[in-house]
């Protein structure tokens, strides 16, 4: 990873722990006077009400999300779940009712803070079928063919590789499995630096792609039946879309996208180097298990 991307990685983490630490202390997520705007197009106002009152008050408080993932993604009984940079847990605790007492929602963040936030509303909630993991959404921190359905609210436009996440949402899911995504998208005809001026990398706007960028990788990544449809718009040339696509249930990612991952070579990576004796049979069952330098489940 360049100096640049750490930097920014380390600008969103910093972000993000200061608004759970804010949420922590009975406030409401920010991180800080510019970085995140949370108006009527951002935040738990996109959730129905008896969504957000069935829920512990410091998760819907740290709600940062563009949309509502869940109500797209059409979850059953029974499935697993993965939330990608899952906050205040608010997604993965409504994952966690849709799938049942037989499913599981597993959360996935960088950021300590967050995650600590997280526990506490699960606590707090009562959810029995729900771990959140520590680490990055470019190197998933589970063992591949284990997940049926990848949400995320806001977040993939937050990172610098974003074909590594497209490759590792591929890689985790089952055959047939899909994603539910909500997301900043920008308009095909809004350059980079336009999207730059509409506002910041926090704020999830200057790092959002195109419609057409985002067709592209997740065809790339050997995603099919993809479709990205706006919702609303939160900047001129900017929405939230819901992003949904399939993986197919014969198909593999593309050889090259390994190649051109930089972690290819973990266990995270691409190419889930485990041997079929080495790589456990089920998603690691805690967080210390499944954190990203644990191999990804393998034995």
């Amino acid at each position: 990873m360049s100096e640049q991307n750490t930097d920014l990685r380390e600008t969103v983490r910093q972000c993000y722990a200061a608004a759970a630490v804010q949420v922590s202390e009975g406030g409401t997520a920010c991180c800080g006077p510019e970085a995140i705007e949370v108006d009527d197009n951002f935040g738990s106002t996109l959730y129905a009400a008896d969504e957000r009152d069935a829920l512990p008050a410091e998760a819907v408080a740290a709600s940062l999300g563009c949309g509502n993932p869940t109500a797209v993604a059409d979850l059953h009984e029974g499935e697993r779940v993965l939330d990608l940079g899952s906050g205040g847990g608010i997604d993965v605790l409504l994952s966690a009712r849709r799938v049942g007492p037989t499913g599981k929602a597993y959360g996935l963040d960088m950021t300590e803070e967050m995650l600590a936030l997280a526990l506490t509303n699960q606590k707090k909630a009562g959810a029995t079928n729900v771990e959140f993991l520590k680490g990055t959404i470019e190197a998933i921190p589970l063992p591949a063919d284990t997940i049926d359905v990848v949400i995320s609210n806001c977040v993939i436009n937050l990172s610098t590789d974003k074909p590594a996440v497209f490759a590792e949402m591929f890689r985790v899911l089952t055959p047939g499995g899909r994603i539910g995504i909500s997301d900043v998208v920008a308009d095909d005809e809004l350059t980079p630096p336009q999207r730059a001026e509409r506002g910041d990398y926090v704020g999830c706007i200057a790092g959002a792609l195109s419609f057409a960028e985002y067709h592209q990788g997740l065809e790339a990544a050997g995603f099919t039946n993809i479709e990205i449809n706006p919702t609303h718009a939160v900047a001129d040339g900017m929405s939230s879309a819901i992003v949904r696509a399939t993986k197919p249930t014969t198909s593999q990612a593309p050889s090259t996208k390994a190649e051109a991952k930089s972690d290819s070579d973990s266990c995270c990576g691409v190419t889930a180097c485990c041997t079929p004796a080495e790589q456990a049979t089920e998603p690691a069952t805690t967080v210390v298990e499944a954190k990203a330098a644990s191999g990804c489940g393998c034995n």
